[in-house]
């Protein structure tokens, strides 16, 4: 009796002991079977993806290679590009007028105008237009083109960072008034939904600034800005303050004669009428006049009287 109850029970518990070492086995190559296949597929990406970086001829041909190669790619980003032009032209309205039309073409517009002149009376005009970034380079060089260049200053920011940061921000702000929102919901103390009323307001405040931000990055980047200063050429470009020379002496000589001689017959033409009037009053006067007087033959008389009595 003690030996059947002996050997018995060692037979199941065998069986059940080999049982679970196969399971356990089967186990352990199944999970490294799996974890083998991973990283040998992790292994052949990695080399894919290198081969492929240093321009390997077996990754170029295909989808993947293609795939692998377009981030590679330069993006523009984000960029707030200005620029500003001094620009010297025959006639300031109408290099305005076209500055208005390049940049209406262009899909932009035209912001502040102010227009001056200055001591010699040259009109001088500023004008900040807005053109979109893909037409900022052919507007800016057809400015450029209108007249003489005399100052050019061009400058790109690149506010790529600023404007991921501020939609992370937005996105978390968006969040945390929604969550603001749900425990008003639940809310059902009066003091509760006071503070959390002002909790909102606050968040909201703080969600519309960034809005205004990054509305106000998404105009400088989409739209470029061009301050374009237009002024009138000289009316003598090449006069300058030099010494004056022979024939400037000669023909400032000449000016003064021919005015000596106009003022001269201009002041005999006024002359002439009175010299006329007395020269016609001199002659009456020495044919008319002075042979009528008494005293013009007594003279004559008298000697020959006293000659006859001698």
């Amino acid at each position: 009796m003690r030996a059947r109850r002996s050997v018995r029970p060692g037979r199941p518990l065998a069986g059940l002991l080999l049982a679970a070492a196969l399971a356990l086995t089967g186990c352990s190559a199944g999970g490294e079977d799996s974890a083998g296949s991973g990283s040998a597929a992790d292994a052949a990406k990695e080399a894919a993806s290198q081969a492929d970086g240093r321009g390997g001829g077996a990754y170029r041909g295909d989808a993947g290679g293609a795939k692998a190669s377009a981030p590679q790619k330069l993006t523009t980003g984000h960029i707030i590009r200005t620029a500003s032009l001094t620009v010297q032209v025959d006639s300031v309205p109408k290099a305005l007028d076209a500055a208005r039309a390049d940049a209406e073409s262009a899909g932009g517009y035209v912001g502040n105008e102010t227009t001056t002149r200055d001591e010699d009376g040259r009109e001088r005009t500023r004008v900040v237009l807005r053109v979109p970034v893909e037409r900022y380079d052919g507007v800016l060089a057809g400015l450029e083109g209108a007249g003489k260049l005399l100052e050019r200053s061009a400058k790109a920011e690149d506010v790529t960072d600023q404007v991921v940061d501020v939609e992370s921000r937005i996105k978390s702000q968006r969040a945390s008034v929604a969550r603001v929102r749900a425990l008003m919901d639940q809310a059902t103390k009066l003091s509760d939904v006071v503070t959390l009323e002002g909790e909102l307001s606050s968040r909201q405040a703080e969600l519309e600034a960034l809005l205004a931000r990054q509305a106000s990055l998404k105009d400088r980047t989409t739209l470029a800005t061009i301050t374009l200063s237009l002024t009138e050429k000289p009316v003598r470009e090449s006069e300058r303050e030099d010494d004056p020379g022979f024939l400037d002496a000669l023909a400032g000589g000449w000016d003064a004669f021919v005015t000596m001689l106009r003022w001269l017959a201009v002041a005999l033409g006024a002359v002439l009428p009175f010299a006329a009037v007395a020269a016609l009053l001199v002659l009456l006067w020495l044919r008319v006049v002075r042979p009528r007087r008494p005293g013009g033959s007594a003279g004559p008389d008298i000697s020959a009287g006293t000659g006859g009595q001698g």
